[in-house]
């Protein structure tokens, strides 16, 4: 109990704590419970004057098409398949003229690993974006697809990422993380960049200037020690570049996914308290270093998000327009809501709604 008490006394305190303490807040129950959820709501209250931020965006999933093989994954599919789809430049140019026209400040593009892409390609979307619209922010591009650039192009990372800095691209999502624990992701995603290959993408991507967000996919065959390893590779990546914007726990969506029907492999799910102890330890773990935690209403739906955001979330994430990698999985939240949908919702959870842009700049307060 004391030693509860002294490690929510550290966090009170803004005093970083140790991968074995967030261990044990991941692990309360009852009273302890609702202690962890006070100080978590406290920090964040603090530190960002009640206000939970949405960003008015699209997404923009430009093919299905991918040999990765996760198995985690009910989006991608041969090229072979009946439903797979690849958009050309000219329908790309459509979405962002329709996210344009909705007052998007950023969209969000990203795709599955088609070997029938050439480098011009993805330079091209870029391009594409900053001829309708320069003001609209490009946050474009998973360190996998960044990896596989390099191979297609036969040059390093930190070459590709100045050629498309060059583009036009102003943040990465820092998805394709899953968990970066290696006997995890031998298991979920063995044909996926390794750990030490995203942490290199992410850091020359910060040493080039482009801020990226941090992800983790949780909630499948990993155990909380995982979770734990995965947030201390944040954390000390942040200690050195300062480059993540946020950071965003994706549970799994597990209704369509072959990792669901692996038998030797059992899933650990989250169910509610578990999800609300990593939110608020990511919060008390990341003080100091990553400002923002942010919460995916399309995986959790609007009304666990809503929960969410008095468990250390100060996010509730984009607009999106179009989502086709949670729902392919199962998530039955749908792909759009409405700013004035966010609004009602964050401000019934007791917060102030604000429109940010990407990079977390306050840009309308209701």
């Amino acid at each position: 109990m004391s030693e509860v008490k002294n490690i929510l006394r550290k966090a009170e305190e803004s005093v970083e704590i140790s991968p074995a303490e967030a261990l044990i807040l991941m692990k309360l129950t009852g009273k302890n419970f609702a202690r962890l959820q006070q100080v978590a709501d406290q920090i964040c209250i603090e530190k960002k004057n009640n206000i939970v931020t949405f960003v008015v965006n699209r997404n923009i999933n430009f093919t299905n098409i991918c040999y990765q093989g996760c198995k985690f994954c009910s989006f991608s599919v041969s090229n072979k398949n009946k439903e797979s789809f690849l958009k050309t430049i000219e329908d790309i140019r459509e979405d962002i003229i329709e996210a344009k026209n909705a007052e998007c400040t950023e969209v969000c593009i990203q795709g599955g690993i088609n070997p029938e892409l050439d480098f011009d390609y993805y330079v091209e979307i870029l391009k594409t974006v900053k001829e309708i619209d320069s003001n609209i922010h490009s946050h474009a591009f998973s360190p996998q697809e960044v990896f596989h650039m390099a191979k297609l192009y036969g040059t390093s990372i930190k070459n590709v990422l100045k050629e498309l800095k060059k583009a036009g691209l102003d943040s990465m999502p820092g998805t394709a993380a899953e968990i970066l624990v290696e006997n995890i992701r031998r298991v979920i995603c063995p044909n996926k960049i390794t750990t030490s290959q995203w942490i290199d993408v992410i850091k020359s991507a910060h040493e080039l200037g482009i801020p990226t967000t941090s992800t983790m996919m949780y909630g499948h065959i990993e155990d909380l020690q995982d979770r734990i390893e995965h947030i201390e590779v944040i954390r000390n990546i942040q200690k050195e570049t300062s480059g993540f914007t946020e950071f965003v726990p994706l549970p799994f969506v597990s209704e369509n996914p072959l990792l669901s029907k692996l038998t030797e492999f059992p899933l650990k799910p989250s169910y509610g308290m578990a999800d609300l102890k990593l939110f608020s330890v990511a919060r008390i773990f990341f003080n100091n270093y990553i400002d923002n935690i942010q919460c995916s209403w399309v995986k959790l739906g609007p009304k666990f998000a809503q929960v969410s955001l008095n468990y250390g979330v100060n996010d509730f994430s984009g607009t999106l327009m179009e989502e086709n990698i949670s729902k392919s999985a199962g998530a039955e939240f749908g792909e759009y809501l409405t700013p004035d949908e966010m609004i009602s919702i964050i401000k019934a959870a007791g917060k102030r709604p604000v429109q940010r842009d990407t990079l977390y700049k306050l840009l309308k307060f209701y």
